[in-house]
């Protein structure tokens, strides 16, 4: 169904051939908020052969300003992003393989993952730093090239972290401030999404087609309100003492500690808590139980949800929590044990 594609086989870099590969090819896409779903749905309309989405979270109203593939019925559902995703991306381009993961990603999933599958592309598209320095670790050890990108306000910035050539993640935190402000403290504007999609699509496209030697090797930043826009070199940045791509690399972002772990979300107040024995949680029964103790639930397959004490408890089929209305871990805790303990 070539005629699909028509207008971009046109374009001579990518080609007939280029768009064949690029059927060919398995981009793996951590996150599926306002990045992940550009990227998904530029991806699925361009060809990809396959897309496997992983995000930990659900559609919610203030999403619905930034994050492309998502309706109104997604948020008044709770649907989780993945599957939210996965069910608008089939709609738009049925020769797509989707796949759709309600997940946390931890050291330990992510490196189960792409010792299983074969990835082509790491794709960035968390609001989560640690998360991003696991995709870095393991594109260092298993040789997959990822993309960064990230934006808050109206600042995006991008960088294609290419193994063996470019420096990684680890070596530019060292001398670039690529931390710093959230969007649950400065907000967000849509156009600053669109343009750090377009560089990662674009680099994406570059690499799934056989045209690495065009991607960009510099750091992109930019300010679309401030109208600033800086493209840095940044190769002399690569460290040889770096423990992810360094000479004597140890990837200390993979070690992985079998404990219960907490994270406050961006964007909201709002602590994920993630028990230290993974598996499934049986939703039908932990409804029956909320219900006896006089609980009012809301839900679907993939998650519960009710309130107590002016916080909303999310459980999700994972085994995951997360409780809205707080930051504070310790409270947070307090309430899992009490319900989930």
């Amino acid at each position: 169904m070539m005629e699909r594609y028509s207008r971009q086989t046109l374009f001579s870099p990518i080609g007939e051939n280029g768009q064949k590969l690029l059927g060919q090819k398995h981009v793996l896409l951590i996150g599926a908020g306002a990045l992940g779903t550009g990227n998904a749905e530029a991806l699925v309309r361009a060809g990809i052969g396959r897309l496997t989405i992983v995000d930990r979270d659900y559609v919610e109203w203030s999403n619905l300003q930034r994050q492309q593939l998502y309706s109104e019925e997604d948020a008044r559902g709770k649907l989780p992003k993945a599957i939210a995703a996965k069910a608008r991306l089939e709609k738009i381009n049925s020769e797509v393989e989707i796949v759709a993961l309600v997940d946390d990603v931890t050291a330990e999933s992510l490196e189960n993952f792409v010792k299983e599958e074969h990835v082509s592309l790491l794709l960035d598209a968390t609001d989560n730093f640690d998360i991003r320095l696991i995709m870095n670790d393991i594109s260092q050890k298993y040789g997959i090239p990822w993309i960064y990108g990230a934006c808050v306000g109206s600042y995006g910035l991008s960088f294609t972290v290419l193994p063996g050539e470019t420096p990684c993640l680890q070596c530019l935190l060292n001398t670039v401030p690529l931390g710093g402000a959230t969007c649950d403290t400065v907000g967000i504007i849509s156009p600053v999404v669109g343009m750090v999609v377009a560089h990662q699509v674009a680099e994406a496209l570059k690499l799934l087609t056989g045209n690495t030697e065009a991607c960009r090797r510099k750091l992109v930043s930019f300010d679309l309100w401030k109208n600033h826009y800086v493209s840095m070199d940044v190769s002399k940045m690569k460290q040889a003492g770096c423990k992810s791509c360094g000479e004597n690399r140890t990837y200390p972002n993979l070690d992985f500690e079998n404990q219960t772990k907490t994270a406050v979300l961006c964007g909201r107040d709002s602590i994920q808590i993630r028990p230290s024995i993974t598996g499934g949680r049986d939703l039908a029964g932990l409804k029956r139980v909320l219900v006896e103790r006089g609980m009012a639930v809301e839900g679907n397959p993939y998650l519960l949800s009710f309130e107590i004490e002016n916080h909303r408890l999310v459980a999700f089929k994972d085994g995951r929590v997360l409780i809205h209305g707080t930051k504070d871990v310790q409270a947070a805790k307090s309430l899992y044990y009490r319900y989930f303990g």
